[in-house]
């Protein structure tokens, strides 16, 4: 099993930054893509940032250039850089991890962390 702890939410006001970070830990073979999704209330959840291993990124159209997506392979952990935010930007933010627990393809796992709120207001 994969557990996910996620940190660095939080209330900040409209064109502050924040950084989250994402960790993951347990047994398992390889990582391949850690990403970030958002759920505002009222919202369904979405997509915010996908990091491969191969280090492609790609940001929904909402977050281009003003979110960073950054992994440290060697720690397992994933960080999202979240610069200019707006009120827009509130929403509970979940880490979501893909790979494998063995060399085997029918071993894939895909995990969510607990979410982490962010709160973007004067």
């Amino acid at each position: 099993q994969v557990q996910l702890v996620e940190s660095g939410g939080g209330l900040v006001q409209p064109g502050g930054s924040l950084r989250l970070s994402c960790t993951a830990s347990g047994t398992f073979f390889t990582i391949i893509a850690m990403a970030w999704y958002r759920q505002a209330p009222g919202k369904e959840r979405e997509s915010v940032a996908l990091i491969t291993t191969g280090g492609n990124r790609n940001y929904a159209d909402s977050v281009k250039g003003r979110f960073t997506i950054s992994r440290d392979g060697a720690q397992n952990t994933v960080y999202l850089q979240m610069n200019s935010l707006k009120p827009e930007d509130t929403a509970v933010y979940y880490c979501n991890v893909g790979g494998y627990y063995t060399t085997s393809t029918y071993s894939r796992f895909d995990s969510w962390g607990q979410g982490t709120q962010v709160t973007v207001s004067s």
